[in-house]
């Protein structure tokens, strides 16, 4: 018997249980694992609690997939009209000046809408409403380039920590989903983009100088080598990586997954699916409960920045020029050009 065209999903929250509509719940968005639309949603309301936590009042970024992973995504950094009036917003400023309210979930049938709208990936500003310019996390995206590994983002992660321990901050580790490593380190509110992406550089420059071989902070793909990314510029406005507990549009429907330190050397990105996920949350619990306990500061790291002397790095190409950024040419064309 088929199933409905349209299903109601109860989705317990704060304001009771709301009853979230789910269309065509037996639509296929992994192929490869037969995974439908029914799945995605079931598996966003079982890790509901969690993912609340993480999103909570934070502006986010969509990324949907409306014909599934073997079709064509984009992001939606406007609310989609037709939302809930239950649905939240936050007003956010792009690099350009312009503005958008951006979706900015309260509550768990939030995220379940957002997933019937074909949503699988949740990108959060490090900011929360109602103060949208500064964060309240600092985020160091370690990326392995190709040659590298999984192992090796480990190996750099572990560094990572160190420094971010010697600048008086936590670190917080999750998988991305792929290859690599996010770390987030909760901050007081007091910074602003500018500043905490500085705080990131300094912190990345230091551990690419503590294990050079590892870890680069080259901008630029040619001088990056067989290393580990540390991609200051995901701390820039409007630059935003996959939540915990998203599932990335990946075949293999991997999951953004928190983790402790102790757990991180012991394990694989493809040990975290979506149909594993809900299993380990409710056996383990949440290894980053506790994250936003405490929060420190970026004193230390800015410090680090003025002592250095090597000033600022370049931003991402669609961004306007940025005070005290050095050019934007490649370091093999600007040799030709001399």
């Amino acid at each position: 018997m088929a199933s409905k065209a349209v299903e109601l999903v109860p989705v317990p929250g704060p304001e009771g249980t709301r009853e979230v509509r789910l269309t065509s719940p037996d639509k296929v968005i992994f192929p490869a694992l037969g995974i439908t639309k029914r799945e995605v949603m079931e598996y966003y309301v079982a890790v509901s609690e969690p993912m609340i936590a993480v999103l909570r009042d934070r502006p986010t970024n969509l990324k949907r997939y409306p014909d599934g992973v073997e079709g064509e995504p984009f992001f939606a950094k406007r609310l989609p009209k037709g939302a809930p009036e239950w649905v939240r917003t936050a007003r956010v400023t792009f690099p350009s000046g312009r503005t958008a309210d951006t979706f900015a979930p309260s509550e768990p049938a939030a995220i379940a809408w957002a997933a019937n709208m074909g949503t699988l990936d949740f990108h959060p500003w490090p900011v929360r409403a109602p103060d949208t310019d500064h964060p309240d996390e600092l985020r160091i995206d370690l990326d392995p380039q190709p040659g590298t590994t999984f192992a090796d983002a480990v190996a750099v992660a572990a560094v990572v920590r160190e420094v971010l321990a010697e600048a008086g901050l936590t670190g917080w580790p999750k998988t991305s989903g792929g290859r690599g490593i996010h770390v987030a380190a909760p901050i007081r509110p007091e910074w602003d983009f500018i500043q905490v992406r500085r705080a990131v550089i300094s912190i990345a420059r230091r551990v690419a100088d503590r294990i050079p071989d590892k870890a680069t902070v080259a901008w630029w793909k040619e001088e990056r080598g067989e290393r580990v990314f540390l991609d200051f510029n995901q701390a820039a406005r409007d630059r935003t990586i996959a939540s915990a507990w998203s599932v990335r549009g990946l075949p293999g429907a991997t999951v953004s997954m928190p983790l402790t330190w102790g757990s991180l050397p012991d394990v694989a990105p493809e040990d975290f699916t979506l149909r594993t996920v809900p299993g380990l949350l409710a056996e383990h619990g949440d290894p980053h409960a506790d994250m936003h306990r405490e929060q420190g500061g970026c004193e230390q790291a800015l410090e680090w920045y003025e002592q250095d002397g090597l000033g600022e790095m370049p931003y991402p190409p669609e961004y306007p020029k940025m005070p005290d950024e050095p050019m934007r040419v490649q370091p093999s064309r600007a040799r030709n050009q001399g």
